[in-house]
């Protein structure tokens, strides 16, 4: 087994133990938005999310806002990792089926 390969391998388990350690989470954005947003009073919180194709607004509890973007900074987290997965799942397989030329590094 090559060292390429083993550190890919390597880097893939890393990634799993981090996702496995994630928490909760859910996907979205949290904006603050105002009643009277041209007096810039009277503000509320809203997370907005894209989930089976369809675009979704919920408003949001102020006493919630820390436990949500604590989620939603897991979402994040998810994606980046799965992507990174991805990433090195596809190196590896190019080095085990012997195209070292091709694999390729990540970009983040």
């Amino acid at each position: 087994m090559s060292t390429q390969l083993k550190r890919a391998e390597q880097q893939i388990q890393q990634i799993k133990r981090a996702l496995v350690a994630l928490g909760p989470m859910r996907p979205g954005s949290i904006t603050r938005q105002y009643r009277l947003p041209k007096q810039r009073r009277r503000p509320f919180y809203q997370i907005s999310y894209t989930y089976r194709m369809r675009g979704r607004s919920e408003y949001l509890k102020k006493e919630n806002l820390p436990a949500l973007r604590r989620e939603t900074a897991n979402f994040k987290r998810f994606k980046k990792l799965i992507s990174r997965w991805i990433n090195l799942a596809l190196q590896a397989s190019r080095l085990r089926v012997g195209h070292p030329a091709k694999a390729f590094r990540h970009a983040s």
